[in-house]
């Protein structure tokens, strides 16, 4: 299991995404606040996305209980995920010229990253794999089928907006009202039963429920 100050993290990292969430609810569908409402499922994938890529990553990258160059291949990923935020945040918020293509492309190199990461570990790795590497190896997997999911996403909304996402109109996120967004949203919420389902496991056995 990961060591106890990680496991102390975690919990209070989620406890914050739960906040954070709630706060970014009000904010989008009762405060109608730019960018448009947002439906549930993808309110659930973004508070995914968030503590998975920016959080638990950078985390766990940071713990000796998992290999070397494990925690290189994550906090590789977590730095490069933290560098596309906050490029996000000043397009959709300041400069207003966001567009899903970006994100498609960050995703892609996120996904080369990752695979190339893992190439080199399988390469340098000796031996039978640890616990915690098994552990490591299979958030890295969850983190490669997120990037695909996410691909999936941002290509099924450019199309479904006709590119309307810049500007000080733009839209950026699916609500659950608009029935261009209703196949997005049945895909999304059908893709967060197993990725919830995935990162609940890795994060009970990361810490040691029932040990």
């Amino acid at each position: 299991m990961l060591s106890p100050l990680s496991r102390v993290l975690i919990l209070a990292l989620l406890g914050l995404s739960v906040l954070l969430g709630v706060l970014f609810w009000r904010k989008q569908n009762v405060q109608r606040s730019r960018g448009g409402r947002i439906s549930p499922p993808k309110l659930a994938w973004l508070l995914y996305a968030v503590f998975l890529w920016f959080l638990l990553c950078p985390l766990v990258a940071l713990d000796s209980a998992v290999s070397p160059y494990l925690r290189g291949v994550l906090g590789s990923f977590g730095a490069f995920m933290w560098v596309r935020g906050v490029a996000e945040l000043y397009m959709l918020y300041i400069s207003h010229n966001w567009r899903p293509p970006y994100g498609i492309a960050h995703d892609v190199l996120c996904i080369l990253l990752v695979l190339g990461g893992l190439s080199g570990y399988w390469l340098h790795q000796e031996g039978p794999l640890s616990h915690m590497d098994v552990w490591a190896l299979s958030l890295i997997a969850l983190v490669l089928v997120s990037l695909f999911i996410e691909v999936l996403y941002a290509t099924l909304f450019f199309q479904a907006v006709e590119g309307h996402t810049v500007g000080e109109d733009g839209i950026w996120f699916a609500d659950e009202e608009q029935a261009r967004f209703r196949r997005i949203n049945r895909i999304t919420f059908a893709c967060n039963i197993p990725l919830y389902a995935g990162l609940g496991v890795l994060l009970a056995v990361g810490l040691g429920v029932g040990n």
